[in-house]
């Protein structure tokens, strides 16, 4: 059981990183890590380009993972046991 908490651990680690770093490569009105990365790509009808909809998609994925790893440490994780 000790094995488990410390993997989930890891990716709990892992999650909270990339949503740091996938939160910060999001762009605020027009600015950005990913409008320089795309500039040239065409907005499609929803006003967000190709790569500010792949960005949200891998931020929420990051997002859910580091919600779902959360719930799993407070059940399976007993500090000092």
């Amino acid at each position: 059981m000790e094995a488990i908490a410390y993997i989930v651990i890891g990716i709990h680690i892992l999650c909270a990183l990339g949503l740091v770093l996938f939160v910060l490569l999001h762009s605020g009105k027009g600015t950005g890590l990913s409008s320089m990365m795309g500039g040239a790509v065409p907005a499609t009808s929803s006003g967000t380009g190709i790569i500010e909809k792949n960005l949200d998609r891998i931020t929420i994925g990051f997002a859910v993972g580091y919600a779902v790893t959360a719930l799993l440490l407070m059940v399976i994780y007993r500090p000092g046991v």
